[in-house]
Parts: structure tokens; sequence; C-alpha cells
């Protein structure tokens, strides 16, 4: 089985225990109504996953989980991980011992005794019989729940609409444990109540069946079974690491160079990700290492050609993100000879990063590019504190920032109180002049408002100058460390920037080059226009001269 159909067969066991925590989470929220809603609510839970289909998909469900868990252990060449991954493994890995004893003392013992696992009947126990029980129980069902949202989360964080989610999903996440800790909180209340009542625990053995000492000693004892045996597969699966770390480390190990002359030497087997970790390397991994992302690709400089060709799922991402036949996955590549990489991302890099296009190589492209620059800026600080320059450049940065990424497009760089951006860079020219001059838009709209809001604290109104050229430019992730960026470089950046210039020449709030009018297919034709000189360009550039930008057309 390919290692995508494992992570899907993981995913659907998941999904399954998931659903069934949701409904016995559910029904003990019940219980802040009454314990007769306790009762009517397992009625259907019990319809739900006491059937064939339903028992067989559930245990089905645990069985596999677990097993594949301590497969994957197995996989796993080193233990080091980042902190959410460690928690996600601890957790998967502990819950199954104890969860045994939960799943035998309801189910096995009402397929083998006849018991009635009553809401009454179980409250009775953990609250009144046997408190540390239901005490070890419900950390076990919160722990299974955290399991599980943690795995729910990287698991969908790489949707577009899941940031947007994200809020309302951990309040849904946090919300349904703390209603059932209540009702299992307000439930036992009421059976401590009845409890007092004379007779009511003897009657209560009767109608549940309660088991007497010889079953109860044969449910313990399958319990303690469940659980032991699966410690001794975690044993022996933990001893088999151990062998097999020691032969290779003696017997086979390869290198695996980085920059600055850093090595790593590592067992045979492990991949370039696991092998930056054991030398504790920061390398980016979003994913945590199931290909899923890109964002742990590096480029191989030495020792390519032993590298076996990309799977079918590393050679979908690469695909996806256009990258260059020496740029391969970290958490994929298992070199078995000496070689030597460079990461294409920083360590510190998000989901954001996980589909961007690999850009580092630079690639030259048709793109819109837009300079701003605020008038008269520095003259009015002069008179500010230090607090006050920042705090209104930031406002003003703001909203270029929201205006830019609003239209579709990539605030690269802020200096001063100038901004550039980029348009264009995945839709092409056509797109990325529309999106630029919706930007520009926005841009002046946006120093308006901004200017409205603090009259009071300037000499002056806020003005601001716009150009923006269309051409080819060289695009890349350019910069070093973490400081790494997309922007571009060239003959239409310069360009650009002196029609930003020329907008104080024209007392404009826009200059635009014909380039972009012809991209965006706008008729700019009843603006003035200009033939403007670039330092180290032969030829004028032609341009637009529009004194307000609310006066465009729409694009």
């Amino acid at each position: 089985m390919s290692a995508a159909a494992v992570r899907r067969l993981r995913l659907a066991c998941g999904l399954v225990l998931l659903a069934w925590l949701l409904t016995h989470f559910g029904n003990h929220a019940l219980g802040l109504v009454s314990l007769e809603a306790m009762e009517r609510g397992r009625i259907w839970a019990l319809l739900l996953w006491r059937n064939p289909l339903g028992t067989a998909a559930l245990y089905g469900a645990l069985l596999t989980h677990a097993l594949l868990g301590l497969w994957r252990l197995w996989e796993r060449r080193t233990l080091r991980m980042p902190a959410w991954e460690a928690t996600q493994l601890t957790l998967g890995l502990a819950i199954p011992p104890f969860l045994a004893a939960h799943v035998v003392g309801n189910r096995v013992a009402h397929e083998w005794f006849g018991v009635n696992d009553t809401y009454a009947r179980i409250l009775h126990l953990y609250w009144v019989q046997a408190p540390e029980l239901g005490v070890t129980q419900m950390a076990v069902l919160l722990a299974a729940w955290a399991h599980g949202c943690v795995g729910l989360h990287y698991w969908l964080r790489f949707r577009p609409w899941y940031p947007r989610a994200a809020v309302l999903l951990l309040a849904a996440a946090t919300l349904v444990p703390v209603l059932a800790l209540l009702g299992v909180a307000q439930g036992g209340r009421e059976v401590i109540a009845r409890a007092e009542t004379p007779g009511w625990g003897e009657a209560l053995a009767r109608i549940t069946r309660t088991p007497d000492a010889a079953a109860r000693a044969a449910i313990t004892a399958a319990g303690r079974g469940v659980a032991r045996g699966y410690l001794v597969l975690l044993g022996a699966v933990l001893f088999a690491r151990a062998a097999r770390g020691a032969y290779l480390r003696r017997y086979a190990s390869v290198r695996v160079g980085y920059p600055e002359g850093r090595v790593a030497t590592v067992p045979r087997g492990l991949t370039v990700l696991e092998a930056s970790r054991m030398a504790g390397i920061p390398h980016a991994s979003v994913c945590g290492g199931r290909g899923r992302c890109s964002t742990c690709r590096v480029r191989v400089t030495r020792g390519l050609d032993a590298l076996p060709p990309p799977r079918e799922a590393e050679a979908r991402v690469l695909a996806r993100i256009g990258a260059a036949p020496d740029v391969r996955l970290a958490c994929q590549i298992r070199p078995v000879r000496d070689v030597a990489v460079i990461a294409l991302l920083p360590a510190g890099v998000g989901p954001a990063a996980a589909h961007a296009p690999d850009a580092r190589r630079g690639r030259e492209r048709e793109i819109a590019v837009l300079f701003a620059d605020l008038r008269g800026f520095a003259r009015a600080a002069e008179h500010k504190l230090p607090y006050d320059v920042v705090w209104i450049l930031n406002r003003y940065f703001e909203v270029v920032g929201t205006a830019v990424t609003g239209a579709g497009g990539v605030a690269n760089q802020f200096t001063g109180d100038g901004a550039m951006a980029l348009f264009g860079v995945e839709r092409g020219p056509e797109a990325g002049c529309r999106d630029a001059l919706a930007a520009a838009r926005a841009i002046v709209e946006g120093v308006a408002a901004l200017s409205r809001e603090l009259a009071g604290e300037l000499a002056a109104p806020l003005a601001i100058g716009v150009g923006i050229h269309a051409g080819p430019a060289v695009v890349g992730q350019m910069g070093w460390g973490a400081g790494m960026y997309l922007t571009a470089v060239g003959d239409t950046v310069h360009v650009a920037a002196r029609l930003e210039q020329a907008t104080k020449d024209h007392a404009a709030e826009l200059v635009v080059s014909e380039e972009v009018a012809r991209y965006a297919a706008v008729d700019l034709g009843r603006f003035p226009r200009a033939d403007l000189s670039v330092r180290n360009r032969t030829a004028p550039v032609a341009a637009r001269i529009v004194a307000r930008v609310a006066e465009l057309p729409p694009a």
C-alpha cells in the first residue's frame, strides 16, 4: 500500500472515531437537561453505533487507527519533531490502552453478560462506587478529542476557506467537551441524589444486570489483556526501531550537506527532513513531513542523479508549484548516497507558503508593478515625536497593504513612506493591470480617509502619488534567511518608479503607462499624455497623467 493510501486510510479511521466522540459528547451534554434526556439520547446513539454496520465501522476504525499509529512510529527514523507533532503522536500512542478499559467495561460487558450499560449505571459507578475510574475515563476521552482535533486542524489548514472558519471551529472544539463535562457533572449529581433513596441502588443493579464478582473479574481481565497486548506491540516497535537505528548507524550512513559547511551524518533510510531534525538544523515543514505541502522543498546541489525519481504524491506537489528539475521535497527523498541540499524557504514559514510557486530561481514574467509614495510627509514628520511618525506610517502601510492584497496583488516592499507592489505574477499581465488600477483607486481612497481621520494630527492633508507600469521583469524569492520575499527586478520596475516620481511634476494622483492601459483594455485617451524620459533608457515612456484617480473609467 502506498504512503498516500495509508494516510487516506488513517484519515478515514480518524474521522469515524471523531464522529463517535462527537455523538458520545453530545449525549453527555444532555445531562444538562436531565438524566432521562441522557437515556433517550443514548437510544439514538445505540441505533447508530450498535447495528452491525456501525459496529464494524467503529471497531474496525479503532483497531486500524491504533495499528497505523504503531506503523507510523516504526516508519519514523528519528523522534525529533515539532512540538505539535510530538503531542499528536504521544496522545495517539497513549490513548488505546486506557480506552480499552472503557470499551471492554461497556460493550464487551453488554455482549458477554447482557449488561445494560445505561447512563444511570455508568454514572453510579463513576460518581458513587469508583470516582477515580470516572476521572480516568473522562481524561481519556478528552485526550482522544484533543488528538482528533489536532489532526483535523493539520488536515484542513491548507484549505483556502479554513482561516476564515478557524475561529468558529476552535470555539466548537472547545465548547463540545465543556458541555459534555457539565452534562456528566449534572447527571452525576442527579444520580448521587437518587442513590440516597433506600433500595434505589439495588433496583438499578437488577434492572441493568450488574455483573457479579466472577463476571467483573472476567471483564477486568479482558480489559487488561487488551491493554497489555497493545503495550507489548508498542514495546516491540520501539525495540525494533532501536535495533534498526544501531545497525544503520554502524553499517549504513550517509552525509547530508547544508549551506555554510554544515553536515548531518545520519543512518541510511532517513529523509532529508528527518536528517535536518536529527542534526538540529531548522527546516520548514508545515504539514509535518507528510508530502502534502511544499514548504520543506530543497534544491539538490550534489547527488541528484543518485536519488530515485519522485513518486506520485511528490510529483504532484512539485508540478503544482512549477518546481525546477533539481528541486525535491525534503520529506520524501531518502538518499542512499551523500547529497548536498539548500532549503528554499525559511524555517519559520506558515501555511500560506504551502502551495506557493517555486520562484526562488527567478523567472521572467509579464507583470504590472505599482509604486506609491506619500507627498511631503518627511517635512511634516520633522516636528513629530518618533512614536507618532511610526504610528502614522504603520497606519498608512496598513491602508496600502490592504488595498493591494484586496485587489489580488503582492505588497512586497515598504521603505520610508513608499511602497512597491506586484500584480499578475500568477494571473498574467491583463488581469494584473486591471488589479493594479483597482488597487490604485483603493489606495487613494484609503489615504484620503486616513487623512480625514488624522486631521487633528496633521498640519496638511496627506497626499499620495502612484505610478504603474507593465512589462517583463525577473520575479523570484530574493533576500537572505528569514528575510526572503517575493520581488521583481528589471526595467519594468525602474519605469514604474519613474512614473511615481512624475506624479510630483504633474501634481497628479496617478501616472500610468500606456502599456497598462493596453493590457487592462481601458480607454485613457481623455487624460493628458506625457512622454517621460527614464535614466539608462533611450526611448521615452508614453504615459497618461490622471490628476484624480476617481475619474478613472472602470477596468
